[in-house]
């Protein structure tokens, strides 16, 4: 190769690298210190306000139409992405395909807008690199996708809403879909690469979540509502400096958690209402060898000032945790009356989970009517694994320094159920202030625990 051509290559990359870097410089950054009982991160966001924006319909947006709707938002993005900017959807109700974000891009809902989002799924061809409840894979992408990028949000006083006629189908597990999970755990354990997990197919039906940031960094969720959604709402993987606030999530089809934050960090999750088919937060790190082959532990999660109106728990740990999870903080949150959860809190693995679960801190937590009780540890939860695959690696989850502390709920069945594992007993489980109005069982019923302390 030429001394010339080497020189011009290193200019080219050089003049990249300044581009890259004016756009990331052109955005402010919002530094966020966050109080918890932890050593908690200052996370870091973008701020749009100063961005240039860019309307849709300036990119050939025809309400009604589809194709040039999906199309104007690509090549929004694309521009936007070029210099920093914000991809603004004005009032009115667009159809869309999916949408892949990229860096620096801020895709913005006015009030009035609505992001309809087709219910065909062929609308979220090509595959991308996805997963399934903690299995990397290739599927169906997210209605929103975004992979690997910095500095990215979705905002505004708009709507996004999902189609569901096709996803409600899907939502029974027949015997194809069994297999086919069955194949994915079995590819993952054989260390399979995920460029070959192609779970695409006419029988495999693996609902896309809503909206995922897959290894993304810097990233801002704010103000809008969902409704509806084919699978995990909000979807946090492989991520970190993330906030999520005023959000209003209503989406009760099969596995509609609103947010999984799944092998990431530094998560801020404030004053948003869930009003949910299942958990209204669900924090994981992956399943089986896919979390021990990662090893990224979700950490350093604080959720504060929600309102949760339906759903099975305000927050579950688990199943998938094979990474670890460690120093979460929940505090100041209300469930309304009407709410039928199970827990407040669920934490739940099983013998072949593996990871661990540390630090985690619930305070002054509002409820009424509870189906079953304020705190329930389970280490024997497999749901369908049970009979579809055998155990191969058997690997224990220990759980420690569980704190609960000024909590209130009207009635339940009991205070707190903790089922550890005889070889590997739950350690270090503190309630205080914890009250129950109205006990219908033992207040507390617990088997292999130790260091359980409750002081009224």
């Amino acid at each position: 190769m030429s001394y010339i051509r080497i020189f011009v290559i290193i200019l080219c990359m050089s003049s990249l690298s300044r581009s890259v870097q004016a756009q990331e410089q052109s955005l402010k950054q919002e530094r966020i210190k966050v109080d918890a009982p932890f050593q908690m991160p200052e996370i870091s966001i973008p701020n749009f306000d100063q961005a240039p924006r860019f309307n849709i319909i300036d990119f050939g947006a025809v309400e009604g139409n589809k194709e040039r709707i999906s199309e104007a938002i690509a090549q929004a993005i694309t521009a936007a992405n070029k210099q920093g900017g914000t991809v603004l959807v004005p009032a009115g109700t667009w159809i869309t395909k999916r949408i892949h974000l990229k860096s620096n891009v801020n895709l913005h809902l006015a009030k009035g807008a609505t992001l309809l989002f087709s219910g065909l799924p062929e609308d979220y061809l090509p595959a991308v690199w996805s997963s399934w409840e903690g299995l990397e894979c290739y599927n169906y992408s997210p209605l929103i996708y975004a992979f690997e990028a910095k500095n990215v949000a979705i905002s505004g006083e708009g709507e996004l809403r999902a189609e569901m006629d096709t996803w409600k189908k899907w939502f029974p597990r027949p015997q194809a879909h069994m297999e086919s999970i069955k194949r994915l755990y079995n590819w993952a354990q054989d260390e399979l690469p995920v460029a070959q997990r192609n779970m695409v197919n006419d029988t495999s039906n693996l609902r896309p979540q809503f909206i995922q940031f897959n290894r993304c960094e810097h990233v801002l969720i704010e103000g809008i509502k969902i409704r509806n959604s084919p699978f995990w709402t909000v979807h946090l993987y492989l991520s970190k400096d993330i906030v999520v606030r005023h959000i209003d999530v209503y989406a009760h089809g099969h596995n509609n958690d609103g947010i999984d934050p799944e092998m990431s960090q530094n998560i801020l999750v404030e004053n948003c209402i869930f009003d949910q088919g299942d958990d209204a937060i669900a924090i994981k790190s992956g399943r089986n060898p896919e979390g021990w082959r990662l090893k990224i532990p979700s950490k350093n999660i604080v959720i504060r000032q929600c309102e949760v109106r339906a759903g099975h728990q305000l927050v579950a740990i688990g199943s998938e945790l094979s990474g670890g999870i460690e120093n979460v903080y929940v505090t100041d949150c209300q469930v309304t009356p009407e709410a039928k959860l199970m827990h407040l809190v669920f934490i739940k693995t099983n013998e072949r989970m593996g990871g661990y679960v540390k630090g985690v801190y619930f305070s002054n937590i509002q409820a009424h009517n509870l189906q079953d009780g304020i705190l329930g540890i389970d280490t024997d939860v497999l749901y369908q694994w049970r009979t579809l695959v055998p155990t191969r690696l058997k690997k224990l989850t220990p759980i420690q320094n569980i704190n609960l502390a000024d909590i209130q709920a009207s009635k339940a069945k009991f205070i707190a159920k903790i089922s550890g594992n005889a070889d590997l007993p739950v350690t270090d489980v503190s309630l205080k202030n914890v009250r129950l109005s109205n006990v219908e069982e033992e207040p507390i019923q617990n088997k292999h625990v130790k260091n359980f302390r409750y002081l009224e």
